[in-house]
């Protein structure tokens, strides 16, 4: 049928002309960028806050004070009897442009929650909740070809996607001598995307609306290896390195298409309805390694007053079986990232100014994604910064952190989109001591 060609062109145009989402939009969807249409969507930055406002570093690091996910042997960077525990929120704002419009989206989610306790002397384990990626778009464009508006006058074009996949991972991590660590983490992905579209005849009445739908549930389990060295060049100055491999693994559920008539707010007709029974989507292996050198403080507790940092990681998506995108010039593409991050902890034992004690951090990060559209590779690049402030009284390790990410992802160059962003984050970390026994009362 006719509409199927305008439906698989008009696909494309969806894409390359942002007319959706116009001002502000106020719906609960992880994100809301063009490149979300794709593969498995947009793919989370992992880490606390902590992390995060280091440009995201994190393999090589090793501070009692937070939990670090990102190298499951970083756990073992533990207190003997503290139990931690650290929840982040993210708001995220991202600004659009293409050579015709420009669009804008406001949101706010659960960035993390996790959990970290002591086993055994020099082991402790890590629970946590995190997203994966997420689904988010809204395109809406009108035709604009002579020779089809002469036969189907006004066609409006609309796309729009949600959903994300999230993960629920456990973790262990044991030293084992003073300078070397390894741990382990297995993770359970799980999550629904949906994309659906529509194609709508405003002036003539001989074709009815066209609503299309693919819904995609899935799953899998996933483990993922670390080890990390710490050794003095000094009494005060630590080089850390580290490096975390995670396995490949298969996505697996069900997926349903569904293409419709529609007349009204009644379906007329069925044109298509398939469920796809134990679908497959390969997740490729991630490589990852990172070297920190800091400044530490001798005097009974090893805390960071200055660190750098460099991570470096490598996952190639290219022969993933993602389905392909009707009409647009989608191919998936080797996945890597640069980081560099910074912190700075004036003095963290002053009594007399707060700011003092206050944690100073700052990073850049430059990406390659693994979506490739019309041949040019999608990236992002951005700053990072943010700071710890001391909350409480005993330990000094109960923290509130806050966090700003500015970024850019795409180009306006091969008729792509130039997003820009500016994400807000906002977590506390606490600490305490479990099993302490007062000796007055």
């Amino acid at each position: 049928m006719q509409y199927k060609r305008l439906y698989q062109i008009g696909f494309m145009a969806l894409f390359l002309y942002t007319g959706a989402a116009q001002g502000q939009v106020s719906d609960a969807l992880g994100t809301m960028t063009p490149y979300s249409m794709f593969g498995l969507g947009e793919l989370v930055r992992q880490g606390t806050t902590y992390n995060r406002t280091m440009g995201g570093i994190g393999l090589s690091l090793r501070d009692h004070r937070y939990i670090n996910y990102l190298n499951p042997a970083a756990i073992s960077a533990h207190d003997t009897l503290a139990f931690m525990l650290d929840f982040g929120l993210e708001a995220q704002n991202f600004y659009h442009a293409s050579n015709q419009t420009k669009s804008a989206f406001n949101s706010m989610n659960m960035n993390h929650f996790v959990i970290s306790f002591p086993v055994y002397k020099k082991s402790a384990v890590v629970v946590g909740f995190a997203p994966y990626s997420h689904v988010g778009y809204r395109f809406e464009v009108k035709e604009s070809r002579p020779e089809i508006i002469s036969e189907m006058g006004d066609v409006t074009y609309q796309h729009y996607g949600e959903g994300s996949m999230n993960q629920i991972f456990i973790g262990a991590a044991v030293s084992l001598s003073k300078n070397f660590s390894v741990g382990a983490k297995g993770i359970y992905n799980f999550g629904t995307l949906s994309r659906s579209s529509n194609v709508l005849f405003n002036t003539v009445d001989t074709y009815n609306p066209i609503a299309t739908n693919a819904k995609t549930v899935l799953e899998s389990f996933a483990g993922k290896f670390g080890v990390q060295y710490e050794g003095r060049l000094n009494r005060r100055t630590a080089l850390s390195v580290g490096a975390t491999a995670l396995l490949p693994t298969t996505l697996k559920g069900d997926v349903s298409r569904v293409a419709t008539s529609i007349s009204g707010s009644s379906v007329v007709d069925t044109v298509y309805s398939v469920v796809l029974n134990g679908s497959q989507i390969s997740v490729p292996a991630e490589y990852a390694a990172g070297v920190s050198l800091s400044r530490k403080y001798v005097e009974g507790v090893a805390i960071n007053r200055w660190l750098v940092g460099f991570d470096y990681s490598y996952q190639d998506w290219s022969n993933t079986n993602f389905a392909p995108t009707p009409g647009v010039n989608f191919a998936p593409s080797v996945k890597s990232a640069y980081k560099f991050g910074f912190e700075l902890t004036p003095d963290f034992f002053d009594s007399r100014y707060a700011f003092k004690r206050w944690t100073y951090r700052g990073g850049v990060y430059y990406e390659d994604s693994y979506v490739k559209l019309n041949g040019q590779q999608v990236n992002s690049r951005g700053v990072t910064f943010g700071l710890s402030l001391p909350v409480y009284r005993g330990y000094n390790k109960n923290m509130l952190n806050f966090g700003v990410d500015l970024g850019q992802r795409g180009t306006l160059k091969e008729q792509l989109i130039r997003e820009r962003y500016v994400l807000f984050q906002i977590s506390i970390s606490l600490y305490d001591i479990w099993f302490v026994k007062m000796r007055y009362e």
